[in-house]
């Protein structure tokens, strides 16, 4: 499997942000996360001070993770709509997909309401979690009906 390193800003419980790359999937393991920094430097932050990876395109400075914030409607991408409760009482809406082979034992890959051009998804620890609802299921196959079938009698011919 082929690894890539990708931009993050790391949001921690004390409410710090470390900007850095992740090596992805290498750098997720099931106990901390691998940052190397802007500067050089490799730092070990373990699951239980983080409370999200921001997977950003570029560095802003500003806060790009934003908690409390909900969908303004009901969300359009198929899949799990979900509330992340955190530990420290923050909450945040989200969707991630409905496909179990896709679920990390160490977290959850979401994408968040105010997905932009700068921020892409996000990645939540277990560990930051203190409860998780699903919502509502976006696009299920079980809410499809059946095409009804067209009486032969009624439609109009165009050549004859």
């Amino acid at each position: 499997m082929a690894s890539s390193n990708k931009k993050v800003e790391l949001v921690r419980f004390d409410r710090t942000t470390l900007e850095g790359f992740v090596q992805v999937p290498e750098g997720l393991s099931s106990e901390h996360i691998e940052l190397l920094t802007p500067a050089g430097g490799l730092t070990r932050v373990p699951f239980s001070e983080t409370k999200a990876v921001c997977f950003v395109r570029d560095f802003s400075g500003g806060q790009t993770f934003s908690p409390n914030r909900p969908f303004l409607a009901r969300p359009k991408t198929a899949g799990l709509w979900v509330r992340l409760h955190f530990r420290d009482g923050d909450w945040m809406e989200a969707t991630l997909p409905n496909n179990l082979t896709l679920l990390d034992p160490s977290g959850f890959s979401v994408t968040p309401p105010d997905a932009s051009a700068q921020l892409h998804r996000i990645f939540v620890p277990r560990v930051a979690l203190s409860r998780f609802e699903v919502l509502g299921v976006i696009g299920s196959s079980a809410r499809r009906r059946p095409a009804k079938p067209v009486d032969k009698d009624k439609q109009i011919t165009m050549f004859e």
